[in-house]
């Protein structure tokens, strides 16, 4: 039970986190960002900022809710490497250290999955439970 607690706040800290302090803002301020956001992959900037906001908004509050928690996590992983590895390869430490923190802790989630505190661990336990 205490790893299961552990996973419950390490899902609300890393996605809800994500999503109220980098997801909500992208999401309120997408037509003054469209033009301008980092677009590492050559999309386009509009719509490398949808792929940010569906990672940081939708696939975050999966997390959260502990719901396709592994699954939800992928989009984010690519996001926060992008970040690290492109968008901040050439800032200071400081400033590329955050994308490498969510990235861990996404990782974690990803290869614990969300723990029985969560609507996967629900919907596991009704799965075993039944006669």
């Amino acid at each position: 039970m205490r790893m299961d607690i552990g996973l419950l706040i390490l899902r609300l800290a890393t996605g809800g986190t994500m999503l109220l302090a980098h997801g909500l803002g992208k999401l309120t301020s997408y037509s003054g960002m469209a033009g301008t956001f980092p677009d590492p992959l050559g999309l386009g900037s509009s719509v490398t900022l949808m792929i940010a906001i569906f990672a940081e908004v939708v696939c975050s509050a999966l997390i959260v809710a502990g719901f396709l928690t592994r699954l939800a996590t992928l989009p984010l992983l690519g996001t926060m490497a992008a970040a690290f590895f492109v968008v901040h390869a050439a800032d200071a430490w400081n400033v590329r250290e955050l994308s490498y923190l969510y990235g861990l802790a996404l990782l974690a989630l990803a290869f614990t999955g969300p723990g029985s505190l969560s609507l996967d661990g629900l919907m596991q336990f009704k799965k075993v439970s039944r006669p």
